[in-house]
């Protein structure tokens, strides 16, 4: 069986593709911007990307990036690795996005990152034992629902023009805004403002690519108050201009 462990180095160039394994991608230096089912994200150190099985996901680095990638082998693995951890190392395996790592799950992967992974026994264990570690922090207590995020997704969706505050997405899920915030960065590993700005970006790139609206109409469509905010945060999300992905669809 071919390792789980992997060591990549990622330049500017854009990779775009899919595969029938989950997979983790942990930041080890540099930055590397990753898109994942429409998410939009970045790993870097104590970071991870979370890329579920089949999942069609992007990445590239405009100056170099080095992870560790962990492979997931197979529902079988997982059951055999992880034993009572195996039901949340699913869940966290099937919702895209980032994560942060805790100090003790960073000297792991930096253990790890240093270590002969090609050896077998390393390999196995230490990507069971990163995984059961994530996994044991999310682990949903009986009762406690996970959020509407399909709900949250469409109020976004439909008040992209308009200013959205975290108060407002809290009374959706009904809870305090304190409460929503945590709940919403353990769940999704995104601030909900930083998930609000990024779907944002998201429809205003859809918007770019699919209708002959000008650029600074589709801007305030998605709640920008000018078209150079919209370019400029369209260059840091996707590193493009809204011309060139407009270039890019012709």
């Amino acid at each position: 069986m071919p390792s789980p462990l992997s060591l990549c180095h990622y330049s500017h160039e854009l990779l775009t593709h899919s595969h029938d394994h989950a997979q983790l991608v942990f930041g080890l230096s540099g930055q590397l911007d990753f898109e994942v089912a429409g998410l939009g994200s970045q790993v870097i150190r104590q970071t991870l990307a979370v890329v579920p099985a089949a999942a069609q996901h992007a990445c590239g680095s405009s100056s170099g990036s080095q992870c560790l990638v962990l492979d997931v082998p197979s529902e079988h693995w997982l059951q055999q690795h992880l034993g009572l951890h195996a039901d949340a190392g699913r869940r966290l395996l099937e919702r895209p996005g980032a994560l942060s790592l805790n100090p003790a799950q960073s000297q792991l992967v930096s253990w790890l990152a240093a270590s002969p992974i090609d050896d077998p026994v390393i390999a196995r264990q230490g990507a069971a034992l990163l995984l059961a570690s994530l996994a044991s922090e999310h682990i949903e207590l009986p009762g406690v629902p996970g959020l509407p995020l399909a709900a949250l997704d469409a109020h976004i969706d439909r008040h992209a023009a308009y200013p959205l505050q975290v108060g407002d997405l809290a009374r959706l899920a009904g809870l305090s805004a304190a409460r929503f915030h945590a709940r919403f960065l353990d769940e999704t590993g995104q601030t909900p403002m930083a998930y609000v700005r990024s779907r944002r970006l998201h429809l205003g790139r859809q918007l770019l690519r699919t209708s002959q609206l000008a650029v600074g109409e589709i801007a305030a469509r998605v709640g920008y108050s000018s078209q150079s905010a919209f370019t400029a945060a369209l260059l840091r999300q996707f590193g493009c201009t809204p011309r060139a992905l407009r270039q890019r669809h012709e």
